[in-house]
């Protein structure tokens, strides 16, 4: 029985392109085929099989072993249905052979690469993990390891860093992270030329993924000034990294020998006044005016907090401002208040009614009387004084 040409000719093809010997297939085909003899009726309890490479010609040997497992005879027995067995079993051994080929060949390739830069295509996204297309292998970024409240869809181009490679039976499992401090690192070395040649240096750098990122640099050329060839013309070399990051800011201090200034650098863009350092307790205490202390501080202490990661020094904010003495307020006396006895309101006292006038009454044909005329002429004498005086006109005698 002999291996079809064409499937000698593939294995070869195989060999070229992907990089698997055409060896190692015929000896995982043999194994296969040694197991697929074994499941016939009538088979021997041990067998081997041979492929001539060039010819493809398949030979099963039957053999008779001892107690101590030694071949006591052996003897040729190619089933005569075995073209069909073989066919079949060759095409399952290729394909897991070409599986294992690529699995070893992405290992080989990721292996030994952590923390290094790679751009892939966001493939699928959802709540634990998410996957890239690295183009010839993919990628797998935890949920922990990405930028908080990034939004990714499919079909995005990404940076990432490789955190680890590690070889499993499904195959290589390659973790990447865009929330490591190391991803500011490679993205800024593929705007600064100058950190690549060693000219510049990153000292140091301390990262809130997502909301900002403090990097000190430091230049072995006393002509070239380190913040400038990382920010670049206008923020240039810088802007690139911010776009990846998605908005991210990034802040570039110069890195300085002397604490002191070091940390002062590091509150930028506040302007500090004077900086107190205690070597023993690794503390820090600033002085700023009272308008740049919230500047110093920072959105929820941010600002301080970067500061302290990146010099390594635990940072006490205070204003130069003398502290307001404290206003004291007179205590409030209480004075004791007597009960006093109810007063009685007091009684209503009785008006009396007016007097009625008299009245005049006069029957009809009845003369009125002495008492009543008395009243009506004292009534008309009230009214005449009552009334004011006229003017006495002159009177014109005729003559």
């Amino acid at each position: 029985m002999r291996i079809d040409a064409q499937v000698m000719e593939a294995l070869e093809m195989l060999e070229r392109e992907r990089g698997v010997p055409v060896d190692t297939i015929l000896d995982a085909l043999a194994n296969a085929l040694v197991s697929a003899y074994k499941r016939s009726p009538g088979a021997a309890e041990e067998a081997r099989v041979t492929i001539d490479p060039d010819s493809g010609e398949i030979i099963v040997y039957a053999q008779e072993l001892d107690e101590e497992g030694n071949v006591v005879r052996e003897w040729e027995d190619t089933p005569s249905d075995f073209g069909r067995i073989a066919a079949q079993t060759a095409k399952q051994v290729i394909a897991q052979r070409l599986r294992e080929a690529k699995r070893d060949q992405v290992y080989d390739l990721y292996e030994g690469r952590e923390g290094d830069l790679v751009t892939g295509i966001v493939q699928q996204v959802d709540g634990r993990y998410t996957i890239l297309d690295l183009g010839d292998a993919e990628a797998l970024m935890p949920g922990s390891e990405r930028i908080p409240y990034e939004r990714l869809e499919r079909g995005n181009r990404v940076k990432a860093l490789i955190l680890e490679v590690r070889n499993e039976a499904k195959g290589p499992q390659i973790i990447v992270s865009r929330s490591h401090p190391d991803l500011v690192r490679r993205l800024l070395e593929l705007e600064v030329p100058e950190l690549v040649d060693g000219t510049v240096e990153i000292v140091g750098i301390a990262r809130e993924p997502g909301h900002r990122t403090k990097i000190a640099v430091v230049s072995h050329d006393p002509n070239v000034d380190p913040k400038g060839a990382c920010v670049g013309a206008r923020g240039s070399r810088v802007r690139q990294v911010v776009n990846e990051l998605r908005g991210e800011k990034v802040d570039v201090v110069q890195w300085r020998e002397d604490p002191a200034q070091f940390i002062a650098e590091a509150l930028g863009p506040a302007k500090v006044k004077e900086v107190r350092i205690d070597e023993e307790t690794k503390t820090a205490e600033v002085i700023v005016s009272e308008h740049q202390l919230s500047l110093a501080i920072g959105k929820e202490g941010q600002n301080a907090r970067l500061a302290a990661r990146l010099s390594g020094y635990k940072i006490d904010i205070r204003s130069d401002a003398p502290p307001a003495e404290p206003v004291e307020e007179p205590e409030a006396v209480e004075e004791p208040v007597e009960e006093s006895e109810a007063v009685e309101a007091p009684e209503a006292v009785e008006v009396p009614e007016a007097a009625e006038e008299p009245q005049v009454a006069a029957e009809e044909g009845e003369p009125p009387t002495v008492a009543a005329a008395e009243a009506v002429e004292s009534i008309e004498a009230a009214a005449a004084d009552s009334e004011p005086e006229e003017t006495p006109q002159a009177v014109s005698a005729e003559e």
